[in-house]
């Protein structure tokens, strides 16, 4: 049985293993970390998967390394010991009067029981553990949650279920919709809970030993003392990766783990990344979505997990926490609602303060697709052309003309497509690039992709059908709830999502549309890096590949693209006028230069 220990280290006091019964008997563990003077301090907790014991320097090499080389600020004035992927560095927030609590999920790290990512069970005992923190003698009653990706997304979750003790959240890059961010991209499967839950998940799971590591500080395994056999790990967690191909569509198991955000009442800090294809549409809906009437949204680049950590993202952090779980003076009360972090070619950002998302002086713009000459322009062909690619293949690519001055496009994008297919089915996949004066490729440090692209969009066609109360024109809702097939040869309308981005294209710049049946790769011979196996030329780890979703007898025909002054095809872009009247903004950077 596991025992908790408690040491003063550091400047903090420590409680290891900590005992959190919930309501069924199941008791998980948590680690705390309070300021060593006895008092009442708020709580900054995170709950999840990925073993609290975990250093982020063994767990994490490859991601230390950027973060520490590239950003020194990110891990100076801590000893760095207490580190832990993708949760808060408490030497940096208990000198500063907070308690930061980890708890290992269900069936994770140190803690017993069945494993099942993002299910109503996993975020009930979220709800325990928070209720439980919020109740103790060192506690002032007020709980926060921060933490990237994993323990961003079931911020929304538990969140919803409105604890009486949660206090505020700041969701940092974290999906807030199971189905179409997580697991799917428009209908089409995404790889990587095939990819991702191997390597981070069940190997940590509780009672397997995990990669064999232990907690540096304290000598005792990762993920608990006993040893389970295979056979009992399997039986003690849910194939999450299996589950996804039996539900094709957005049934009750993706509702059951997606967040009702309207019943949000917290505060909310929705921080999130302009090129990250599993979190960034997440933020941006989280943040539209949520009922609290005090809510912001915060927009930055770079590797997914680097602005959590530098002195920029910890002052944020704690202006919003400090306002809302201390009471304190921090300057929050004229935190403008939206503060973007605009992308430039060059790799540096543009700081600038905004009133609402999408902006409000947004001019729409429509680039309509020229097949028989590959052009956008703002006019449509004068007659019907059309243009086949093979599905599997190259695809085409559609560019305007240099752009005659420089244009910011920020904002959620869509593309209004006629198509055909020579099968009953076509995925398409939508690539935004920016091509300097040479034609090479402008490409920027995104997710954990060096090489990310501009923006991003998909749909499967046979769940082209579209929900009128959700949907908006730069922001199409698919139901994803049954099948529509395509009759080969008939064209069909579709509207197609294109995850929000950020970039201003310099004068003397083109834009450009890629159109395909597959994932985009950036033109180059590499050498290419890889996570996971999962080589990155663009889109990062998050690819669609998995030939059971995608048979090539149906995925693997030809696709016809048709426009024309009765068959429009064109994209819809946010861009945003340069005006003396607009925003002042501030430039920070520059940071590493973009690959090209």
């Amino acid at each position: 049985m596991t025992e908790n220990k408690s040491e003063i280290r550091d400047g903090m006091r420590i409680e290891w293993d900590v005992p959190i019964r919930m309501d069924d008997g199941v008791v998980l563990r948590a680690d705390v970390f309070r300021p060593v003077a006895d008092g009442r301090y708020p709580v900054i907790m995170t709950h999840g998967p990925y073993a609290k014991g975990l250093s982020f320097q063994d767990g994490f090499p490859g991601m230390w390394e950027a973060l520490s080389t590239r950003y020194p600020d990110a891990v100076t004035g801590t000893t760095n010991k207490y580190q832990n992927w993708e949760t808060a560095d408490p030497e940096k927030w208990v000198p500063d009067g907070y308690v930061c609590i980890r708890v290992d999920s269900r069936g994770a790290g140190r803690s017993p029981g069945y494993l099942d990512i993002f299910s109503p069970q996993e975020t009930r005992d979220y709800y325990e553990c928070i209720e439980w923190a919020g109740t103790q003698p060192w506690s002032n009653g007020k709980v926060g949650l921060l933490g990237i990706s994993y323990y961003a997304m079931n911020q929304w979750q538990v969140a919803a279920l409105q604890p009486p003790h949660l206090a505020a959240i700041c969701p940092w890059e974290g999906a807030s919709d199971y189905y179409r961010e997580f697991t799917h991209h428009a209908g089409i499967l995404n790889t990587f809970v095939s990819v991702w839950y191997p390597v981070q998940v069940s190997a940590v799971q509780h009672g397997g030993g995990g990669r064999g590591d232990r907690n540096p500080n304290t000598g005792e395994p990762i993920a608990g003392s006993a040893t389970l056999s295979a056979e009992d790990l399997v039986a003690n967690r849910e194939d999450s990766a299996a589950e996804l191909l039996i539900h094709g569509f957005d049934d009750q198991y993706y509702r059951d783990r997606s967040p009702e955000l309207e019943k949000i009442t917290v505060p909310v800090l929705s921080a999130t990344n302009w090129a990250h294809h599993l979190h960034t549409r997440g933020g941006f809906e989280g943040y539209r979505r949520a009922g609290s009437e005090r809510k912001w949204l915060e927009v930055h680049g770079l590797e997914h997990f680097t602005e959590f950590y530098t002195d920029y993202g910890v002052a944020l952090q704690k202006r919003f926490f400090g306002h809302f779980l201390k009471g304190e003076d921090t300057g929050w009360d004229r935190q403008p609602p939206v503060e973007l972090n605009v992308r430039h070619v060059d790799g540096s950002f543009e700081l600038r303060p905004e009133q609402e998302w999408p902006l409000a002086r947004t001019r729409w713009a429509e680039l309509h697709l020229h097949p028989d000459d590959h052009r956008l322009a703002t006019q449509p062909p004068t007659a019907a052309t059309s243009a086949r690619f093979e599905a599997l293949g190259d695809g085409l690519t559609f560019t305007t003309e240099p752009l005659g001055e420089d244009t910011e496009i920020t904002g959620p994008a869509a593309a209004h497509l006629h198509v055909s297919s020579s099968t009953t089915d076509a995925d398409l996949f939508l690539t935004l690039r920016v091509l300097d004066p040479d034609g090479t490729d402008i490409t920027f440090r995104s997710a954990l992709d060096p090489a990310g692209v501009v923006g991003a969009g998909w749909l499967r066609a046979s769940h082209r059908a579209t929900d009128p109360e959700r949907s908006l024109p730069h922001r199409p809702w698919h139901a994803h709830d049954q099948p529509t097939p395509l009759v080969p040869g008939e064209t069909e309308a579709l509207d197609i999502e294109i995850w929000p981005t950020s970039v201003v294209v310099p004068a003397g710049h083109r834009l450009a549309v890629t159109i395909q049946g597959r994932d985009f790769e950036v033109p180059g011979d590499g050498p290419w890096p890889e996570t996971y196996g999962v080589p990155m030329r663009g889109h990062g780890m998050f690819v669609h590949n998995d030939p059971d979703d995608r048979p090539a007898e149906i995925y693997g025909g030809t696709t016809t693209l048709v426009s024309g002054p009765d068959q429009p095809s064109y994209l819809l872009l946010p861009v945003i006028p340069r005006t003396p009247g607009s925003p002042t903004a501030t430039r920070r950077g520059p940071f590493p230069t973009p690959r090209r």
